[in-house]
Parts: structure tokens; C-alpha cells; sequence
């Protein structure tokens, strides 16, 4: 027979405990709109025992951030197996289901939230980028990039940050499409790079000569021929 006697928490699984409930609630509204009353009823437990465990609402937001941060940066960790159009084609998958879950969450993140201009969100918000960048540099089997790969790579990643968060405003472009779409930019980019620098040319053949003939890479090859042809 239960006895219906409610475990205690510890500290410090009280405050993952909070942080989730409070990075749900961020997912689903602004953290603007969001308040500790909320958080606590959610977490059932008080808003002065909130307090306890974080001094407030920017503590927790941060935290939540934090957890955000990581989660969205580990979406571009992917096995250096098979082509790369088709790996990143999966990192944009998840990229977007991250975008499509935590849609105010990500925006917030993104854009600094309640937190806007502090060195933490920003420290954040840098880490994301900085860790998109190494993934796909890992992915290019380069360690010591040229100055226009870096900036191929780091114009790109900010290019799919932008991209997420105007479409949230509406989706009206087809998810799927997008995440091709934005495939595609990371080709062109490295080719209109190859055309004024023979180390990104060579680049761009080694990765090209293990594309096979149904991938993205081919697929953005055979549209441009298309649109050329009209």
C-alpha cells in the first residue's frame, strides 16, 4: 500500500528540475511573459523556495539558456560518415526541430531575451556559433582553415541563425524545403569562394567527388542547369 509521502528533492536535482519547467514554459512564450509564479506552480512548489534555489528570474532564464545552448549546439554534432550533402542535411533536420519546438525559446536565445547585451546570453549565444563552426570544419576534415573558408563557414552558420528565426515568424516557407535550401547556400557559397581561390577550388573538388548523383549537392547542380536553360 503507498502511502502517498512525496520525495524530497535534492538541490541540485530541485534546480535541473526548475530549470526544465522553465525552459518548457520559455519554448512555448517569451520569457518576458513568463513569470516565477508560473515557474513555481509549474514546478509545484512555492515562489519563495523558487528564490532558494535561484536569486532570480534572470538566474533561472540564464540557466535555461545554458541548457538551450547546449542542447542546439550538440544538433551539429554528426558522424564524419558518407557524403557531406547528405550530413548536412540531417544537422539542418535537427537544427529545425530544435527551431520548431522551442520557437520563443530559440528566439530568446538568439536574441538575447530578457537578458539582451549581457556578457552571459552573449557568451551563449557564442558558443552555439563557435560550436556550429568546429562541427563543420570537422566535417570538411580541415583543422587550420583558410581565411575565406572561415569566412564561407562562419557566414553560413549565421545565415541559418537568421534564417530559423524569420521563419518562425509565420513558416511560410516549407520546413523541409528550407533545410535543403539552406544546404544549397553552404555549396554556393563554397563555390563562388572557389572561383577567386584555387585552395578553396581544391577544396570544393574534394568534397564534390564524393557526392553521388541523387544528393543535395547534385540536386542544386541540375536546378541551376535548369534555371539556365529557360
Amino acid at each position: 500500500m503507498t502511502t502517498g509521502v512525496r520525495r524530497r528533492m535534492g538541490v541540485e536535482e530541485r534546480r535541473q528540475q526548475l530549470i526544465g519547467v522553465a525552459l518548457d514554459l520559455f519554448s512555448r512564450r517569451s520569457p518576458d511573459e513568463v513569470s516565477i509564479d508560473e515557474i513555481a506552480s509549474a514546478a509545484g512548489i512555492s515562489r519563495p523556495l523558487v528564490y532558494h534555489y535561484f536569486p532570480g528570474k534572470l538566474s533561472l532564464y540564464e540557466a535555461a539558456l545554458q541548457r538551450a545552448a547546449d542542447d542546439l549546439a550538440a544538433r551539429f554534432a554528426e558522424p564524419r560518415q558518407g557524403p557531406l550533402g547528405a550530413r548536412l542535411l540531417r544537422v539542418m533536420g535537427r537544427y529545425f526541430d530544435f527551431v520548431d519546438e522551442h520557437g520563443p525559446g530559440f528566439s530568446a536565445l538568439m536574441r538575447g531575451g530578457p537578458a539582451v547585451g549581457s556578457s552571459t546570453t552573449n557568451a551563449l549565444v557564442d558558443s552555439v556559433r563557435q560550436a556550429a563552426y568546429v562541427q563543420i570544419l570537422s566535417h570538411l576534415e580541415v583543422t587550420e582553415p583558410p581565411a575565406r573558408l572561415e569566412l564561407v563557414v562562419r557566414s553560413w552558420v549565421s545565415l541559418a541563425e537568421s534564417t530559423a528565426l524569420i521563419w518562425l515568424d509565420g513558416r511560410r516557407v516549407p520546413r523541409a524545403e528550407l533545410e535543403r535550401q539552406l544546404v544549397h547556400d553552404f555549396a554556393a557559397l563554397l563555390a563562388v569562394s572557389a572561383a577567386y581561390d584555387e585552395e578553396m577550388g581544391a577544396l570544393v573538388r574534394r568534397v564534390v567527388a564524393d557526392e553521388p548523383a541523387d544528393g543535395p549537392f547534385a540536386d542544386l547542380a541540375a536546378r541551376l542547369v535548369t534555371l539556365t536553360a529557360r
